[in-house]
């Protein structure tokens, strides 16, 4: 497996946590993280088994809890201990 430069793995391991979440957007990723929704897609893909990998891309495409702009509410949203922002 590549690594991705920069990231600790512990780093990778939230990411990933954070992309497996539902209501976790990818915007929050890229707030916290930098990295946009390809790069999650890129490391998840990198990261994960290809059964685990395709079953996580069917579960997130299209979902709207993923992006910001989708979603129809912003109150009352979940906010990790682990989340910067």
């Amino acid at each position: 497996m590549e690594k991705i430069p920069g990231l600790s793995p512990k780093t990778i391991d939230r990411i990933i946590e954070m992309a497996w979440e539902d209501r976790t957007p990818f915007e929050a990723i890229e707030t916290q993280y930098g990295l946009k929704e390809e790069d999650v897609i890129s490391i998840m893909r990198r990261e994960m088994k290809a059964s685990s990998f395709r079953m996580w891309r069917k579960r997130v495409s299209g979902r709207k809890t993923k992006h910001l702009n989708k979603r129809g509410f912003i109150e009352g949203r979940f906010k990790s201990d682990n989340q910067k922002t």
